[in-house]
């Protein structure tokens, strides 16, 4: 799988949401050549995604308690646990999880991961829609390592104005990603 440019996330080549059983091959076999605990713990983050994306919220729990044992933090933790609080119909749970995403990898220098975690409190916030929705894109446009997020956070804005009848909003929005 071919990274896409300006992405700068290691993990998300190993990525086909297309398949998820050949997503969760390529991860257990990153786990096992994994050097140390925080590179486990990260990579367990993103076999809990594999197990939320397929409903099991539970398997997803489970293998983000052991990244949290391994790794005692960091903000990929929230931002899966907020993808699986949302996948399981609660978006209201998980915005502060988001939230916290946010603010971990600004601190922790992960720009990909702090445009990611706007991306996701803009989809279950919506009164902060826009708010978080530019917050991705100020980070997107400002820091190479967010600039893949650009072009979905506009897309995300055009949507959201398009369907508040906002013609013009989202037909900048759409021409911007």
């Amino acid at each position: 799988l071919a990274q896409l440019p300006g992405m700068t996330d290691r993990l998300r080549a190993l990525w086909d949401f297309g398949d998820l059983d050949a997503s969760e091959s390529r991860l257990r076999e990153q786990l096992s050549s994994e050097p140390n605990d925080r590179g486990r713990a990260e990579v367990l983050t993103q076999l809990a995604r594999v197990e939320g994306l397929r409903g099991d919220y539970e398997a997803a729990e489970r293998l983000l308690v052991e990244a949290e044992e391994l790794a005692g933090g960091g903000p990929r933790i929230p931002l899966e646990r907020g993808r699986v609080l949302r996948s399981s119909g609660d978006p209201a749970g998980a915005f502060p999880l988001f939230r916290s995403a946010f603010d971990l990898a600004l601190t922790a220098g992960e720009d990909f991961i702090a445009a990611d975690a706007a991306h996701m409190a803009a989809l279950v916030d919506p009164a902060g829609i826009e708010p978080w929705t530019q917050r991705g894109i100020d980070l997107a446009e400002e820091r190479a390592g967010a600039a893949y997020w650009a072009g979905p956070l506009y897309n995300n804005l055009g949507w959201h104005r398009f369907e508040a009848g906002d013609a013009t909003g989202a037909l900048d929005a759409f021409e911007r990603a």
